[in-house]
């Protein structure tokens, strides 16, 4: 079982958004020491919450400053972008850093309509990301009608964050995929997921899942899911207000609507949370249900020692550090 990070640059009240991308830097290092073996960064437009906007130069930033770890995207969303360009940037990431960086691609647009106007999306645009996808393969591989470059000297990987269409797209396509969220509690989560096992069989590829979950580990269930309520707020205003705002620190005094409170309860409720045994209680229920191949921990709070002590602790669980 493979255990990997995903990190979203989020913002913190107090701080310049410029904070954030020096803290995903931070982590990474960090993860790298701990034996994680990828660390990913992600995409989002114009959101207070989030900094990271490029994932491209982000991973580069990240990949300077660490060694062994794989880098990659999670994930380029791949409506905003022509599919040349991408390879491009990737092909120009491996050329870089060699046999390091990793392609995740999605096919959610932007947040709010302001911003997906800004993208020059409209509503009724028809849905490409299957053809978007065999297109960016091409290059990758060498078959697209014009030659990228640099030329890439091995295959790159390529994953599908995959919601909806994207998890049959990806099948067909025979590519590993990450699922989470609310796709993990559907009733026929099993029959999606036998779906797409067959579909990547029958393209004579091996299936690949990597769970997207958030991981806080912490000395109680408690302590933990203290941590887990910054990130459960801003998801909570993301769905009362239409807003995803930067992390605030815990106060017991937060006025709630009820229709906060629900939210906040739900977040909070689908963040694996608790002390190292809790912990392992429930992913291993989670990754002997899904049978996935690696655990993506997508974790964020907003006091940066207990992330960090939070990583090191869920690294423990998997494989004892190898360092001192």
């Amino acid at each position: 079982m493979r255990l990997s990070l995903l990190d979203r640059s989020r913002t913190r009240t107090g701080e310049p958004d410029a904070a954030a991308l020096r803290h995903t830097v931070d982590r990474a290092v960090r993860a790298e020491w701990l034996g994680y073996h990828r660390f990913w960064v992600a995409e989002h437009h114009a959101v207070p919450g989030i900094a990271s906007g490029s994932p491209p130069v982000l991973m580069a930033a990240v990949a300077a400053r660490t060694a062994t770890i794989r880098v990659g995207s999670g994930g380029v969303m791949l409506p905003n972008h022509q599919p040349l360009v991408v390879a491009e940037q990737f092909a120009m990431l491996d050329a870089l850093f060699p046999g390091r960086i990793d392609l995740g691609v999605g096919h959610t647009l932007g947040f709010t309509p302001p911003v997906r106007r800004a993208l020059r999306h409209d509503a009724d645009e028809p849905d490409t990301f299957a053809a978007d996808l065999t297109e960016l393969r091409g290059y990758l591989d060498g078959g697209g009608p014009v030659t990228v470059r640099p030329r890439l000297e091995r295959v790159l990987p390529l994953f599908v964050l995959a919601t909806g269409r994207a998890l049959r797209a990806a099948g067909d396509a025979g590519l590993p995929v990450v699922l989470g969220g609310p796709a993990l509690d559907r009733p026929d989560l099993g029959d999606r997921l036998r779906d797409y096992r067959a579909r990547a069989l029958a393209a004579g590829a091996r299936p690949y899942l990597a769970l997207s979950v958030d991981v806080l580990v912490a000395d109680s269930i408690e302590a933990a899911r203290e941590l887990a309520l910054p990130e459960a707020w801003a998801l909570a205003a993301a769905r009362t207000r239409g807003e995803f705002p930067a992390l605030e620190p815990v106060a017991t005094d937060r006025p709630l609507t009820d229709r906060q409170r629900a939210a906040v309860d739900a977040a909070v409720g689908h963040t694996v949370h608790g002390d190292e045994t809790a912990v392992a209680d429930q992913l291993g229920e989670l990754l002997a249900r899904t049978g996935a191949d690696e655990l993506l921990a997508t974790t964020s709070t907003f006091d940066l020692d207990a992330l960090a002590e939070s990583d090191a602790r869920l690294a423990a669980l998997f494989d004892p550090p190898q360092h001192p």
